[in-house]
């Protein structure tokens, strides 16, 4: 039986939701998180409607006699390790601003995908009285580090206040379980609008701009254009049945997780299991089970990643997966101050200039790899165009090769 073409459209804005957003709810450190829905949009024809030039947003007449519009009080930001780019704040000191909450975390590819938007609110409305409070609050351990969440504010550009919550409290105050998470605060405290995941952008600009004229802005000569979704690419849209690969843990609490929620785990050898905080040797088989991750050789099974547990000479132990996706990325990190090289082969081939990832570097011999400097996420293969039943393998000759997880795109452009 054909599918209708609404059917169809159905099912691959399903499949897109599902790589919108990163959930936490299966963390051991979420407590009692709130449920919450995932709604970003995709783009397209129906979606090119909304680059149009917003409404006026002209201040109130009546300022000064107008009641708080109803809604939930936002809640504090409380238990924070450090702040940068700005002295500590409290959403009650920012009362008469209008206040965009962001909770991220500097590894997570969907929280990347939206700097550029953040980059751009702030810039067209700083000025008028908004505020970008960037939340960042850790989904692996190295996380919490200081110099690394700095870094990766410097790396990508953002210089608005940003809050460290290692341990969770300002989340657990929103009752927050996604990164990213944006709620939308006004003058008066009241949170006006949340938005969970990726997309929706110039839905959020319009509930931004509608704030900060409730707050007295005048923004009734602006004529900005209102900023459209990353595009979905074409082929995947195109395909029937498309697929995208989920994102992938390599360590054993969140397999566990898996399995428990019936979502089923990562890492699908036997032996993983059997060496937890430990050291197992595992053997890859000739047939790989598609969107599963395998190791080869000796590897030591911790909590958050799985790190390769000896020094070779001929890259003999590896990990290997078969993904279906457009782009490519790895949460990536090393035991000490030293670099060192992973190889990377698609279907038995080095990576080209055609589909390797921003990180990623063609040697003079052909070979493709890249040079892991620091604990991040490392783009590694973006292709033409969305492609199905990849076979991605990477390798390294030290001991400080760990991966923590995959994650995969379908965009036309970027990771």
């Amino acid at each position: 039986m054909r599918l209708s073409t609404w059917s169809m459209t159905i099912l691959l804005t399903m499949a897109v939701f599902t790589i919108l957003a990163c959930s936490a709810s299966d963390l051991g450190n979420q407590a009692n998180p709130a449920s919450a829905s995932v709604a970003p949009t995709l783009t397209g024809d129906a979606a090119s409607s909304k680059e149009s030039k917003p409404a006026d947003a002209k201040p109130s007449e009546a300022q000064k006699s107008r009641k708080p519009a109803p809604g939930p009080r936002a809640a504090e930001v409380e238990g924070i390790a450090a702040w940068i780019n700005s002295d500590p704040l409290t959403i009650e000191e920012l009362r008469g601003k209008v206040v965009l909450v962001d909770f991220w975390t500097y590894t997570c590819i969907n929280c990347i995908r939206t700097f550029p938007y953040l980059k751009l609110w702030h810039s067209r409305y700083a000025d008028d009285g908004l505020v970008i409070l960037g939340v960042h609050t850790p989904e692996f351990e190295f996380e919490k580090d200081y110099d690394n969440v700095l870094q990766a504010t410097r790396d990508n550009g953002i210089i608005w206040p940003v809050a460290q919550d290692n341990d969770y409290v300002t989340w657990k105050n929103y009752s927050n379980r996604y990164w990213p998470a944006k709620y939308l605060i006004d003058q008066d405290g009241v949170v006006r609008y949340t938005h969970f995941g990726e997309g929706a952008y110039a839905e959020t600009e319009e509930r931004i701009r509608l704030l900060l004229a409730e707050a007295g802005a005048d923004l009734s000569d602006d004529r900005l254009v209102l900023p459209t979704d990353q595009e979905v690419d074409m082929t995947f849209l195109n395909t029937r049945n498309a697929q995208i690969t989920p994102e992938l843990y390599a360590g054993y609490e969140r397999n566990f997780s898996a399995a428990r929620y019936g979502r089923g785990a990562y890492v699908v050898q036997p032996e993983y299991f059997e060496g937890l905080d430990g050291v197992v040797t595992l053997k890859a088989p000739a047939e790989l089970v598609h969107n599963k991750i395998y190791f080869n050789g000796p590897w030591s099974i911790m909590p958050e990643s799985s790190r390769h547990a000896r020094e070779t000479n001929q890259n003999e132990d590896y990990i290997t997966l078969i993904y279906s996706a457009k782009s490519v990325n790895a949460v990536l990190t090393a035991e000490t101050d030293q670099s060192y090289r992973v190889l990377l082969t698609m279907n038995g081939q080095p990576l080209t200039e055609e589909n390797k990832g921003q990180d990623v570097i063609i040697g003079d011999n052909g070979d493709s790899y890249v040079e892991v400097n620091g604990a991040r996420l490392y783009a590694l293969v973006d292709h033409p165009q969305y492609a199905q039943g990849q076979e991605l393998r990477m390798s390294s000759n030290s001991s400080d090769f760990g991966l923590f997880a995959f994650t995969f795109g379908v965009y036309k452009e970027g990771p």
